[in-house]
């Protein structure tokens, strides 16, 4: 079956809502159809960034459309995942002029616009008097650090009632230092960092960061934090069980999973909830995978006596687990391992080192690939699509020869949509 603006078929979606529970009628047509269809190869696609569906199928659209020519004799199938997800709307994405104002307003914009503020009070059900108080102190600058210190305050507050779901990528015991240490130091941090990708190879500049100039990003990472745990239940809840339901209805296809930032842990953690003995699975393709670098891994190198929330599930792929990434990913070489740090890591960072200085316990996948998994393969983009691919287990591909392109903060972690990625996902499934 085809939906109007899609660009391939058949193509079905399922829409989840933040507890996992999908919707009923699209799951059921999912279940008889995909038979019907002498689909053999089923590409299941899971959006990170998005807020809507109208963004989400945009992305599905556009990346997808080169594979029925590029596998010709193959029988496809598609499934695009929605899910309650959010981005803030200051940040571009390559190749979607709508993501962003085309023309900047001669007036003053506020911190948060419109589309921000609506995405937030979906991100946050039943915090609107707090949201308006953000808001308005984003825009005032109040008090200087003692505004700052009610600013990640009030950030926390909006945390405090979502704590359940699948928040953790390792069984570390803490909660991120963002949101429990000082908020000035925090903010200020930010700021250093914001200022190290706006230079751009400028001159450095010698000025005191205004936390201030931090804190809206403060209010980023805490939607990041809530988007984290919703893509950890809704692929552990309402993937990793259908996927199980669709083995059973249509016992020959082949399952593809496919996810971009937190789509990439969505799909990742729907491996643990796929029922025992189901091995649809032949392939996952991570995009810029915004979850711990750590997470697949038995041992954490800094800590031997504890593992990755995944730990081993790459063993449940009846194929290879292929993570992309790449050095041009502002948002997780930058902004991810700050965010992740946990309470009582006393070191500090600024500028464009962070990684480096923060050392390689705080990595994210899409910045550099799969760690601490022995077996894991490294390739290059180049590599990877010229030769054939593991069979199985973990295999890292530097994706940096595409990904590259997007300005501040994220830099390039929306950048993937390439034909040579979805060659990838290809290669990946061994989809001739």
């Amino acid at each position: 079956m085809a939906q109007p603006g899609t660009s391939v078929t058949p193509y079905w979606e399922l829409t989840f809502d933040a507890d996992g529970d999908v919707d009923g009628p699209e799951r059921d047509r999912l279940l008889t159809q995909v038979t019907d269809h002498g689909v053999r190869d089923l590409v299941v696609f899971s959006h990170g960034w998005n807020n809507d569906r109208s963004g989400a199928t945009a992305l599905y659209r556009r990346f997808l459309a080169p594979l029925p020519a590029l596998a010709p004799g193959a029988r496809l199938g598609y499934v695009g995942v929605i899910w309650p997800s959010m981005r803030f709307s200051d940040e571009p994405i390559p190749d979607f002029p709508g993501s962003v104002a085309a023309v900047e307003a001669a007036a003053p914009r506020p911190a948060l616009d419109q589309d921000t503020r609506r995405a937030l009070l979906e991100a946050f059900p039943g915090r609107a008097t707090v949201l308006d108080r953000l808001a308005r102190m984003l825009d005032e600058r109040p008090g200087g650090a003692e505004g700052v210190t009610e600013f990640g305050g009030l950030v926390r507050l909006l945390l405090d009632d979502g704590r359940q779901g699948a928040a953790a990528d390792t069984d570390e015991d803490g909660e991120p230092a963002v949101f429990g240490d000082d908020p000035v130091t925090v903010c200020e941090q930010f700021a250093e960092a914001l200022a190290a990708l706006d230079a751009s190879g400028d001159a450095p500049r010698f000025t005191l960061p205004n936390p201030w100039d931090g804190a809206k990003e403060l209010l980023r990472q805490a939607t990041y934090l809530q988007m984290k745990r919703r893509a950890g239940t809704v692929g552990e809840r309402g993937l990793g069980p259908l996927l199980g339901r669709l083995a059973g209805a249509a016992p020959g296809v082949r399952v593809h999973l496919v996810g971009h930032s937190f789509g990439g842990r969505l799909v990742a953690f729907a491996l643990r909830g796929l029922p025992a003995g189901v091995g649809a699975v032949k392939s996952v393709t991570l995009l810029q995978g915004a979850f711990s670098h750590y997470a697949f891994a038995a041992r954490l190198p800094h800590a031997p006596d504890r593992s990755g929330a995944l730990k081993d599930l790459q063993r449940r792929v009846d194929g290879p687990l292929v993570c992309c990434h790449s050095r041009f990913d502002a948002a997780l070489g930058t902004f991810y391992p700050l965010a992740s740090r946990l309470t009582g890591d006393d070191r500090t960072c600024a500028g464009s080192e962070i990684a480096a200085v923060l050392g390689p316990r705080w990595g994210a996948m899409g910045h550099d690939g799969t760690q601490a998994v022995p077996g894991t393969v490294r390739l290059d983009l180049a590599a990877a699509l010229g030769g054939r691919l593991p069979p199985s287990g973990c295999v890292n591909v530097d994706a940096a020869a595409v990904v590259r392109r997007g300005g501040a903060p994220s830099g390039a972690h929306s950048d993937i949509v390439h034909p040579e990625l979805a060659r990838l996902v290809l290669a990946a499934g061994r989809i001739a």
